[in-house]
């Protein structure tokens, strides 16, 4: 039993060093997807998969400080999550917020609250702002957790932003619609001053966005892994890197 862990330590090692030098994405986004299947798998309630899932992400982010990743974005919890039966959701949102309230009390990284949070209970809210503000200041990887999140709720969000801005400034509609660009959006975004992700990774098989990132994403490369987020291995994110760092990414030129 013990050759094939050893074979397997040794192909994670070869994959690690076959990385070519600057290659590697400076912000990945992870869709974390399946963890209700991986307890049902198991006879589990979905709060087993939720839990062990939630386990899983400490191993993602040191992988990517080993590799020099500078950003990575977490998809947690949708907007169309929040549809789920209510014993579930409150289990789901207790375990969201356990886990981020973890990430910020080892200083490591600094957390990023992406979402409405208006939409959670208050209590969830409230933690993870402190999560947030709590590690401010921490130098590092940069981790912005989506909870409440979805891509077209954020685009409108920051439609929303940009027009109280002008507002207060006492910009006419007509003069806004005539400086109107791309940009302006970009700069009212969650993500306002990061790099867009260049990697986009979704675990369990599924192939769609649904709704992560989708103004960020544009020129993203994709990723789909069949494993289940609890199962997701620094194989399977080393495999991801691999392929983004063969891909020819000519962004539309």
């Amino acid at each position: 039993m013990r050759l094939p862990q050893v074979l397997y330590g040794l192909y994670e090692r070869r994959l690690a060093s076959s990385l070519p030098l600057g290659s590697i994405p400076r912000h990945v986004g992870v869709i974390l997807d399946g963890n209700r299947r991986w307890a049902r798998s198991f006879g589990e309630p979905a709060s087993t998969g939720h839990r062990k899932g939630a386990d899983k992400i400490t191993e993602l982010l040191g992988w990517s400080e080993e590799v020099g990743v500078e950003v990575v974005t977490l998809w947690m919890l949708s907007t169309d999550n929040l549809n789920r039966d209510s014993g579930e959701l409150a289990e789901l949102v207790t375990i969201i917020t356990d886990a981020v309230c973890h990430l910020a009390d080892t200083g490591r990284w600094r957390i990023q609250v992406m979402g409405d949070l208006d939409l959670l209970p208050a209590g969830s809210a409230d933690a993870l702002r402190s999560a947030e503000k709590r590690t401010h200041d921490v130098l590092g990887l940069h981790v912005n957790v989506a909870i409440g999140y979805g891509g077209r709720h954020e685009i409108a969000d920051a439609v929303r932003s940009l027009l109280r801005e002008h507002v207060q400034r006492g910009t006419t509609l007509a003069e806004l619609a005539e400086s109107f660009d791309v940009e302006n959006i970009a700069d009212h975004l969650y993500t306002r001053g990061q790099p867009d992700p260049e990697l986009v990774i979704r675990t369990s098989g599924e192939q769609r966005l649904g709704g992560f990132l989708l103004w960020q994403s544009a020129h993203s490369e994709f990723y789909f892994c069949e494993a289940y987020w609890p199962d997701f291995r620094r194989v399977d994110f080393l495999r991801a890197l691999r392929a983004f760092a063969a891909r020819e990414r000519r962004l539309g030129r």
